[in-house]
């Protein structure tokens, strides 16, 4: 893959340019830092934010058009308010943790401290409220990518979490779709509690995501109390056939239900890799969004302060939620001093689209 040359946003082409297929522009968009990533084949880009390394938008041909497959911020002044976290990469923890306290490492840890016990809630991590370096992109034939990075997690930056942690987020966009990779380096003294996660929002369309059909092929789900908290220990997982709403080993349409829910013992396919998929049946096109490994979060954004039940968080996630206070999890999410760990994820979109 070629690294691409040149001032960022200048508008300059070289010869080189004019063969590539992907390219990759880092500027302002609207009033949005990031980078565009792009495919001068068909017209398919897809664009980043500096901030969080948050997807702002994936626009890819359909029906004689483009099709926005993401339900993303429209500006500055949203991405930062990060109602929905929508798209967001979440690191060090994914989704919330119980009353923003908790024990590692022999030592008990509070992530707002001062804060009265109503309004103790935190989830999805401090990167996406975080602006990243963007420190490497490249594009040729195969491929467009960008690398951004922050070594802003460390000790005294954020209550609670006296860690160090140096994160790369990679994007890619290629003939195989768009594609993130987190990882995370521990650059103390002391063994860091960690996992990550993604947290996009999918559409196919403007309307209602009720006719669009799912299939997670999952064996069991999380059982959490009124809080969304897994329960204790075994109760925390229930095979699916208990969970009729939840179930979608059998592509079906989401009709009303109302989901924030994770499922977990997700069958991978030949490949190893874990994928759900979504489809509109009246068109045909549909989504595919692999991980390796985890389990899928999913959440019908009924509670969005904008575009409610227009879009469907598909999050691949490490770990479950509240993991930071689960004897079962300190293994997981134990990241020893100068180690790193890598999450893959991603998705790729078809014209037509079949469900297995």
């Amino acid at each position: 893959m070629t690294r691409a040359t040149g001032d960022a946003g200048s508008g300059c082409t070289t010869q080189e340019d004019r063969r590539r297929r992907f390219g990759v522009r880092a500027g302002r968009f609207g009033t949005i830092d990031g980078v565009r990533l792009s495919d001068s084949h068909d017209g398919t880009w897809a664009l980043f934010a500096k901030r969080g390394a948050t997807l702002i938008d994936w626009v890819v041909p359909f029906g004689g058009g483009l099709l926005s497959l993401t339900d993303g911020y429209r500006s500055k002044t949203e991405l930062y308010a990060q109602n929905g976290v929508r798209n967001g990469v979440m690191v060090p923890f994914p989704n919330r943790i119980a009353g923003a306290r908790y024990h590692f490492g022999h030592r008990d840890h509070d992530l707002l401290p001062g804060v009265p016990e109503a309004e103790r809630l935190i989830y999805h991590g401090f990167l996406r409220n975080l602006d990243l370096a963007l420190v490497d992109t490249r594009a040729g034939e195969d491929g467009a990518e960008a690398l951004f990075s922050t070594d802003a997690i460390r000790p005294g930056a954020f209550p609670g979490y006296p860690f160090a942690l140096t994160v790369h987020v990679r994007v890619r966009l290629g003939p195989e779709g768009l594609s993130l990779t987190i990882t995370a380096t521990n650059t103390g003294h002391l063994t860091a509690p960690y996992a990550a996660g993604w947290h996009p929002y999918f559409r196919l369309g403007d309307g209602s995501i009720d006719t669009l059909e799912l299939q997670v092929p999952a064996q069991a789900c999380i059982v959490t109390d009124a809080s969304l908290l897994p329960l204790s220990g075994s109760a925390a997982y229930a095979a699916i056939e208990t969970r009729p709403e939840l179930d979608f080993r059998t592509p079906r349409a989401l009709g009303a239900t109302m989901i924030d829910a994770a499922l977990a013992s997700v069958q991978p396919d030949a490949d190893g890799m874990i994928r759900t998929r979504l489809r509109d049946p009246r068109r045909g096109c549909g989504l595919s969004v692999w991980q390796e490994g985890g389990l899928v979060h999913l959440f019908t954004g009924d509670t969005l302060a904008r575009g409610a039940r227009r879009s469907i968080a598909i999050e691949p996630v490490e770990v479950m939620t509240d993991a930071f206070n689960r004897s079962d999890c300190h293994t997981a999410i134990g990241l020893e001093p100068g180690a790193s760990r890598s999450f893959r994820c991603g998705a790729q979109f078809r014209a037509q689209m079949e469900m297995r």
